[in-house]
């Protein structure tokens, strides 16, 4: 199990970038859900060892992982959201020296483990080919092949599917899901559909706060009766805004569907939906942004 407590960290400029975040996380997939510039990255940076805080506690078992990062970094499997590798090298020779890198020097070992990991992201039919002839999604399965070397008990991986085909996302979430079986798994996205697909459990992080977490479908269920859509014309959207709690927007064939937030029934045409866990984002980010600025 994984426990934050009080984190903040305040870069040099002044931007308070993590604001007193405490989560529990246990064993499994667990959703870090939030837009561009919540403070996620940040957030797993610190948990990978990669930035101090400027306060806050964190704990992993029984290692302070403040205190003690080596212990940390000895079980800790992690992809960024930048990952970088030697673009000319094969995925083999990758792997192989990764392993090395990360304290696994019999060759016997290794080779059983580069063989064994290169089969398990379904790479090894490519295992050849020099990285910079990957697609994006085969990139990142070799990304998350990197951070199973050593059977890490905590895996960390940052906006993992942004940019994948229908496809490749797919594969890529499946291969998730096997591995978040057995070890805590924090995936860090700003996607609703990867949380709402694989996480039992998952935050909400808006301007450095958690400002929401549990179970999606229970967060799901406190929305029951509350969201009411509408489709109207482009023009008429100011009024709305002005008049409703508007949660989201989107186009559709040149007009504008609009889901608002309502505790009965608003009338004016609007009619009830089932909440999905993008409503229950939208409704978070609203009302934080309200407070916010109020």
């Amino acid at each position: 199990m994984l426990i934050i407590e009080n984190l903040t960290h305040v870069y040099g400029n002044g931007t308070r970038a993590l604001d007193e975040v405490s989560l529990t996380i246990p064993r499994g997939m667990y959703g870090l859900l939030g837009p561009n510039g919540a403070g996620k990255s940040t957030l797993m940076r610190t948990i990978a060892t990669l930035q101090a805080p400027t306060s806050g506690h964190i704990r992993f078992g029984d290692i302070d992982v403040l205190k003690h990062p080596e212990e940390l970094r000895k079980t800790l499997g992690y992809l960024p959201q930048d990952f970088g590798v030697y673009p000319r090298v094969s995925a083999y020779d990758m792997l192989d020296h990764m392993a090395v890198l990360k304290g696994i020097s019999g060759g016997k070992e290794r080779k059983a483990t580069v063989e064994h990991l290169l089969n398990q992201v379904n790479l090894w039919d490519v295992r050849k080919k020099a990285i910079a002839g990957f697609s994006g999604g085969m990139r990142q399965r070799f990304g998350i092949a990197q951070a199973l070397i050593g059977d890490p008990r905590l895996i960390i991986v940052d906006e993992p599917t942004a940019g994948l085909d229908p496809e490749e996302r797919n594969r890529f979430l499946n291969l998730l899901a096997e591995i978040g079986e057995n070890v805590v798994v924090i995936l860090s996205t700003h996607i609703v559909e990867d949380v709402s697909d694989l996480c039992p459990a998952m935050a909400i992080i808006c301007n450095g706060a958690i400002v929401r977490e549990g179970a999606p479908a229970d967060l799901v269920a406190q929305l029951k009766g509350r969201i009411w859509k509408k489709i109207i014309d482009k023009a008429e959207l100011e009024a709305a805004k002005a008049r409703y709690k508007v949660i989201s927007t989107r186009l559709l064939a040149g007009r504008t569907v609009i889901h608002i937030e309502s505790e009965t029934d608003p009338g004016d045409g609007f009619t009830a939906v089932e909440g999905g866990l993008e409503d229950v984002y939208f409704s978070t980010l609203s009302s934080t942004r309200s407070r916010q600025a109020a």
